[in-house]
Parts: C-alpha cells; structure tokens; sequence
C-alpha cells in the first residue's frame, strides 16, 4: 500500500488509504463506470431494448393464456406418494378433484324452516350457475333432509340452524374467472338478510382478484417520498418507471413459465411486492449518488457512470446477496417454495440490470431537466459536503453516546419478539372472503369437510378388500373422524376385486389444526400393520400435503438459516474487508427477524390490536421465506449506509467522523427507501388473500425494525464503540480476501480534475477521449 499518497481533502493518507485498489486487472466498479457511461450516452438503444422486451414478453402471454395452477404438490413425501397413487389408480376422482367445487352454507338463529321461501330462491338461482353438475341436487337442505333422512347429517347441523347446500360445476378449477366469483357473491347477497346468513367457501371463492390496488398504492406513496428525498418531479418519476418496466418484465415471465411448470397463483403476490420494492430501492440509490456527482462537476455521462460505479457496485453486492437468500430456497425441495424462491430471483436480477442501465438511460433521455421542476418548499438532500441535516445530527448523537442506542434498540426488538414463542404454523387455501363460511362448517358439520385426508391402500399381489376392511375398522376408531360409521372405501377395477382402495377421511377439525395433523398421524402409525401383509399405506389429499408442507419446512428453518447467513457473511467480508462489520450485521438480522415474527404472531395468531378478525395459524412457509428475503433486504441497508462509512474512513477520516459521514450521504436516502418498501409491502395487506396479507405484514414489519432499529442505530453504534477495530482483517485473511472496490475507488475522480491541477486524473487520461 502506498503511504505517500495524498487524501482528497489535503495531506497524506494514511496507511489504510488505497491509492489504486488490489484486485482484478479492471475492478467491477470501473466495468460498471462503463457500462453506466454507455448507457447514459446510448439512451434511445438502452431504453428501447428494455421496452421490447417488456413488450415480447407480454404479447408472449396474451398470445398463449398460461394457467396458473390453482393445487400445491410435494414430491418426495407420503403425501405427495398418495397423490401420485389416486392419480395411477383412480384418475376419475383426481379429475373431479379438479373441478370447481363449492359450499354454500345457509344458517338461521330461530332455525331454517321458518326461512323455507328464502332458501328455495338461493337454491333456485344456484342452478344458473354455468355448467352446474346435477343442478337437481342443488336444492334447500331441509327438504332434501324430509325426502332422505340418512343424508341429513351431511346436510343440516346445529339442530337445524345451519344448512350446507354442494355446488359442483363442469369448469376445471383453473379456468374459473373473476367473473364467474361475481355472479355467485351476487346471488349471495340477494339472498341473505331477513335472518338468514349465507356465505361460502370453496373454489369459486378462491379465484383470485386482478388486483392492482396494492401496487398503485404502493408506487403512489413511493412517488410521494421521492419526492420529497429529490425535491424534484421528474426524478422521483423516473425509479417507478424501472419498477412498472421490471416489475412487468418479471411477472410475465413467470406467467409463461405456468405454460410449461405448475406455477402456484401465489407466488406472484410475493413476487410483485419484493420486485416493486427493490426496483425502487435500487433506482433510488442510483438517481440520489448521480445527483451526488453531477455536483462535483464534469460531464453529465460521467457523472452517471462514476454513481453506476460506486452505488451501482453496492447494488450488485446487495442484489447479490438477496438472489443468493432466495434461491437458497430451492434447495428446500417444495415446489411453492421453489417458484417463489426462484420467481424473487428473477426479479431481484431484473431490478439490478434496470438499475445499472435504464436508469442511466432515461437520466440522459431528461438531460439537464432529471432534477427539475424543483419543489421550492423542500429542502435539498445534501446542501455541502459540511452541511447540518437530520442525519449528521443523529450520526452525532450515535457516536457521542452508543451504548443506550445499543440497549434500547435491542430491548425493543427482544421485546417484540416474545410472542415468537407461541408461534403455531399451519396453511390454508382459504381467502379472508371465507372465513365467515368456515366458521358455519365449524359450527354446522366440522370444519374438516371441506379438508378429507385421502387414505390409499394398494398391494400388487393379492386382492385389497381384506386389507381395506381392517383399515377402515381401524380408522373408524380414531378420535376426530366425521360419521366413522359411515366409513367405507371404493377400489380399482370394479372394487372388491382391485389392487388399490381409496378411504376418504373427513376430520372434525380444521386442516390446518392440530388435531387434524394427529389424525393424519395415527393413520399413518397403522402403516406398518399394513406392510405386515404385503401392502402399502399412504395418506394424501391438500390437508395431508399442507401438514407435510409444515413438517418439512420446520426441518429445513435452521439448515437454511446456516448456509444463508453463512454464504452471505462470507460476501460481506469481502464486500467491507473487515470481520466485525459482517458479524455485527449478521447478528443484527437475528434480533430484527426474531422480532418480525413475534408482532407478525401478536397481529394475525394472538388477534392483538384488533387488526385481524379472523385469527390464524402462522403460514407455515412464512418463516422460512421471510428469513431469505429480509435477509437480503437487510444488507441491502447494511451495504448501501455502511459502505459509505467506510468510504470516507479509507480516504483519511477517523472511524467516528466516517460515520458522520455515512449518515449525511446516506441517511435521508436509506430512510426514504426502507419508507417506500415498508409502503409498498403494507400495501398488500389490502388484498383478500391470506398469504399476501400475511406476508406484506411481515416484510414491512422486518424493514421497519431492521431499517430503523438494527442498521440506522444499534449497527452504527457498535461500529463507534469499535473504532478502527471494526474495519480490520487478520493480515494472512487480508491476503485471500479480493478487493471487490465496492466504494468504487478506481472510478471516483473519473471526468473530474486532479485537485490543483485542473487536468483530468490519470485514469481519465488514459480512458477518455479529448473533449
């Protein structure tokens, strides 16, 4: 290292200063440097290779109309076994599986006869649903129970008051449309009041909106807060049109990819809020460090080149690091989580790319107007390199007296995380718009009947009657089984004769609960009793695969957290050549994610604060989704604030002035980015579907704590109580350890004059034309 160098601001450096960083012959920050100089300079190329892909990519999807598929698999276990057997052995019934199905349940305090009338108008207007199956069958319960009374179990409950009314149609449950989900909601509400309650629950009422809401007024408040950290409009315009364009890019992709892979619809909600959220995110730290160099003078290209160069190099390192977090999540082996992993994946990628191009490209398509109209009452973000704001007072504060910030901050967090203890995790298909009719299955029939467990006996040698007698009989026994006398089983090729037997098994108890979970259990206990005779026993259906889904992502929660912390902490040393700083952050995360879960269990579980009106079980691969991706959002924070830190603190300033400094370039620019994540994750909570309302919940509650509490306090902190301790590495691991330049020290003073020379450095010399 050189020591005779001189610092930018006079005098010599001091060791730790990098005239010329050590690592690849050309260092990622001056490939970026180029490709963000190309990109402002080449703006009507970049910018129409990205409108033509969007465009590609969305006519490709209005030409084939990909499906999404409306089931969850898993592979690999006794469910997903069972699965695969009723599709060999008794592909009728998988085919009616796949068919629209859905209850209507009708409930009265003074009873169901005295609504007669009411129900027989419902009953009628149901029959005008397209392609109804048997609409005779479609009639009131209570003269359907008068005219059979063996079926009036199946049909009445609550001695009378509450009534279930089945309604199957001939569409496959995929091609439903929201069309269809509105003539029912219609018949719904003409028909209920005057006492009589009616609701539903079931495939029509899980067809998924088109949405939209969440996401306008996720980018209508992101706009608002950039406006308010650019103080000019068309800068604050110009991150949201890389979201919309990447955003978009993503989305159609994965609804290709349904034309060839069983894509779960949900995957997409997660997928929109995370690539919305980070395509802002990324625009932002671009636009605000270009704002940043166009100050310090030069051409307006190279300006945008040296902000792709520096913040475009913690952009690669921070999308890095959530890529790594979510694909991580394909190794899991569930195919849900699978999409979602890899469709975040692809978002995350796609916003890195707009970030380092487009966004280059639409700041040369404005020129000189980016930072224009300017909004007169809104202060500039960074008046002087010496200027007094918001963040050089906290820096201050944070400096002077860490370790209260270090307490509180970690009271707070460790607080909120003691819910996490009463954690239960369950998953259910049903949207918000069902909770009401699931509550009348519960107090009418059990919650379990539209959740049976599909219980498969097969033997290739021997006939499976007398097997699946005894199965039956022993089943019939269990605790939680609906009507076990009326237990019975159908076989293969004719019945009695078959090698298969298909045992529908319907629990008193929601699917997701526990009890349903110990019957699945007890049944598969009776496996080995089977096996004894030459036979196999597995237990499927969606119930069997969600308490599967659970089982085996808690057995997966910790080997995950390891190999992601892990590979992640092993960038980051990298990334800030320094042992502390990973371990600071890394713990960090720990005590901002433990927190997340505990409000998130507080809110939607416990019902504290009112919020949610149905209560729930935990979805049960929140956990484990939610550690991918708010890892990868925290060093998003930690890269984008900290590496600025140590920008200064290697060209000469002490560790407590670096941190200063790290507050004043990157304060008001982090705020405003975990503000407009938080905004747009919140936003899903409008949605009627569980998972996305769940999951926006807790990825803005995992911001806000790891945002505020972890990175803007307690990590600064820890980093002023180390001082230059916090920025060393053993000399033997200083040696293996490639300097990355993630401050983009190579391209820092590219189109600048050399300080009192008023001549281009010497790297611009050799790399720029003559102007």
């Amino acid at each position: 290292m050189a020591t005779d160098a001189m610092c930018p601001n006079g005098g010599p450096a001091p060791a730790r200063y990098l005239e010329k960083p050590k690592g690849f012959p050309h260092t990622m920050a001056s490939l970026l440097f180029s490709l963000g100089r190309f990109s402002f300079r080449h703006k009507w190329v970049v910018i129409a290779t990205w409108l033509v892909a969007m465009i590609a990519v969305v006519s490709a999807v209005g030409a084939l109309q990909p499906k999404f598929a409306q089931d969850f698999s898993l592979p690999g276990t006794d469910s997903g076994t069972a699965t695969d057997q009723v599709q060999e052995y008794f592909p009728q019934v998988m085919k009616e599986q796949e068919l629209a199905s859905t209850s209507i349940l009708v409930a009265a305090d003074d009873g169901l006869r005295n609504h007669t009338e009411q129900i027989d108008k419902l009953a009628e207007d149901l029959r005008g649903l397209p392609d109804v199956i048997a609409p005779q069958t479609v009639v009131n319960p209570v003269a359907a129970a008068a005219v059979d009374p063996a079926i009036a179990p199946q049909v009445l409950g609550d001695e009378g008051r509450v009534g279930l009314i089945q309604v199957r149609q001939d569409i496959k449950v995929a091609d439903l449309t929201k069309e269809n989900k509105d003539q029912l909601v219609k018949i719904l509400d003409e028909n209920r009041g005057n006492g009589l309650q009616v609701e539903a629950t079931g495939s029509l009422m899980q067809v998924m909106d088109a949405g939209g809401s969440a996401e306008l007024i996720g980018f209508a408040i992101a706009f608002v807060v950039m406006i308010v950290a650019f103080g000019a409009l068309i800068a604050a315009f110009i991150p949201l049109v890389t979201a919309i364009v990447g955003v978009a890019i993503t989305i159609m992709l994965l609804t290709l990819s349904a034309e060839m892979l069983s894509i779960n619809q949900s995957a997409t909600a997660i997928v929109t809020m995370l690539g919305i959220a980070v395509s802002i995110d990324y625009a932002l730290f671009i636009v605000s460090r270009y704002r940043t160099e166009l100050a310090r003078g030069g051409e307006a290209a190279d300006a945008a080149g040296r902000a792709v160069g520096t913040a475009g190099s913690a952009v690669v390192f921070a999308g890095l690091t959530v890529i790594i977090a979510v694909v991580a999540l394909v190794v899991i082996g569930i195919p849900i989580i699978t999409q979602m992993g890899a469709g975040a994946a692809v978002a995350v990628l796609i916003a890195v790319l707009a970030a380092l191009t487009l966004i280059p490209a639409l700041l040369g398509a404005f020129g000189r107007f980016a930072f224009r109209p300017r909004i007169p009452w809104i202060k500039h973000a960074e008046q002087s390199e010496d200027g007094e704001t918001l963040g050089t007072r906290l820096g201050r504060t944070v400096v002077k007296a860490p370790i209260p910030f270090i307490v509180v901050g970690l009271v707070v967090l460790v607080a909120a995380a003691i819910p996490a203890t009463k954690m239960e995790l369950g998953l259910s298909l049903a949207t918000q718009d069902e909770a009401a009719a699931q509550q009348l299955l519960s107090k009418g029939f059990g919650e379990g009947i539209n959740g049976p467990l599909l219980v498969v006996v097969h033997d290739d040698d021997a006939p499976i009657a007398p097997i699946a007698n005894e199965t039956v009989k022993h089943i019939a026994t269990l605790p939680d089984v609906v009507n076990p006398e009326a237990l019975t089983w159908i076989g293969n090729e004719g019945g009695q004769n078959g090698d298969t037997a298909l045992i529908t098994v319907t629990p008193q108890s929601a699917p997701s609960s526990e009890a349903t979970h110990q019957l699945m259990e007890k049944i598969r206990d009776y496996s080995p009793t089977v096996k004894e005779q030459g036979a196999e026993l597995h237990v499927g259906g969606q119930t069997a695969i969600m308490s599967d889904l659970s089982q085996k992502l808690d057995d997966a929660l910790i080997p995950y957290l390891i190999v992601v912390v892990g590979l992640a902490f092993l960038i980051m040393i990298g990334v800030f050549r320094s042992l502390w700083v990973p371990l600071i952050a890394t713990v960090g995360f720990i005590f901002s994610v433990l927190a997340t879960f505990g409000i998130t269990v507080a809110i939607f579980q416990e019902g504290w604060l009112g919020l949610i009106t149905h209560t729930q079980p935990i979805i049960s691969f929140l956990p484990i989704f939610l550690i991918g991706v708010v890892f990868g959002l925290a060093m998003d924070y930690q890269v984008f604030l900290v590496t600025r830190m140590r920008e200064e603190y290697i060209h000469g300033m002490t560790a407590k002035e670096a941190i200063v400094a790290g507050y004043r370039h990157g304060a008001r620019v982090v705020t405003s980015a975990a503000i407009i994540m938080i905004s747009v994750f919140a936003a899903f909570m409008l949605s009627p579907e569980t998972t996305a309302k769940m999951m926006g919940f807790a990825l803005a509650s995992a911001v806000l704590f790891d945002a505020f509490v972890i990175r803007m306090l307690v990590v600064p902190a820890v980093i002023a109580l180390l001082g230059d301790r916090a920025w060393g590495l053993p000399r033997w691991l200083d040696k293996l350890v490639i300097n990355f330049d993630i401050e983009g020290e190579s391209v820092r003073h590219r189109g600048l004059a050399e300080p009192g020379t008023g001549e281009p450095d010497a790297d611009e010399k050799a790399t720029v034309p003559a102007r």
